[in-house]
């Protein structure tokens, strides 16, 4: 299948096995990129989003990786080199997808030191040292998407930890766009609402009132699906957004307006 906008490009997507990852594996696949699955724990997930991939007719590999503690990038670019050239005809990346996280944190008073270095490590050390660690094999004229959250943009002090990963994440976007702009390399953010996952599928789903409260928020009128932030990403992936970087992508649905 020849034409995709994506066509010989690879994409390394972490948290790939799940959720937003997921769909956006996917998407990437189907526009051509040869999409590194990276996961966890979850090897089944990461294996059928590979599979599924493959059957429609793009290319893909899952390879294990857990973040958060140190070593984790070195760890995941070495499963990837590892695996790269049996499925393309080159080394190297176009497209890295920071999408792994931990999506919550206890508010202020009751917050520990524990889970404040391990939601900071998940979501904002890791991608520094994926990027730092993958800029030698990053492509000129690559892509670089970090996944934030609206969460960075408004006050929630129930969840102050994981809102202030995201506000860090936006300024690591804003500086990577501007020291790696000379070799035309592009950094984004997406920065989600409430998505319908597995995530939030304890507190969301089969719960009426908890759904209408949460569509409420979004000017939309309704929960965000992963393809939702997938089609947004696969944009800031092709060369369409090639004049686009350095900026978060509100990808909420009009939350909080």
């Amino acid at each position: 299948m020849g034409g995709r906008m994506l066509d010989d490009k690879v994409a390394m997507v972490t948290g790939g096995s799940r959720g937003i990852g997921r769909a956006i594996a996917e998407r990437l696949g189907r526009d051509g990129a040869v999409v590194a699955v990276a996961f966890a724990r979850d090897q089944a997930a990461a294996d059928e989003i590979v599979e599924r991939i493959n059957k429609d007719g793009g290319r893909a590999f899952a390879i294990r990786a857990e973040l958060g503690r140190h070593g984790d990038a070195a760890a995941l670019w070495a499963a990837f080199d590892a695996h790269i050239q049996r499925h393309s005809f080159r080394a190297g990346v176009d497209i890295i997808v920071n999408n792994a996280g931990i999506g919550r944190s206890s508010d202020l008073a009751l917050l520990t030191e524990d889970e404040f270095d391990e939601v900071f490590a998940v979501n904002v050390r890791a991608p520094f040292f994926i990027v730092q660690q993958g800029l030698s094999r990053l492509h000129d004229g690559g892509r670089i998407i970090n996944i934030s959250s609206g969460a960075a943009r408004l006050a929630m002090p129930e969840i102050i930890a994981y809102s202030s990963t995201k506000g860090a994440l936006d300024t690591f976007t804003l500086n990577l766009a501007k020291q790696l702009g000379p070799r035309g390399i592009t950094a984004n953010a997406v920065a989600p609402g409430i998505v319908d996952t597995d995530a939030n599928a304890g507190w969301l789903r089969g719960n009426a009132d908890a759904e209408a409260h949460a569509a409420s928020l979004h000017a939309l009128g309704r929960v965000g699906q992963p393809e939702d932030i997938a089609d947004i990403v696969a944009f800031l992936a092709s060369d369409d957004a090639r004049w686009v970087t350095g900026r978060v992508i509100d990808a909420t649905g009009g939350a909080g307006l």
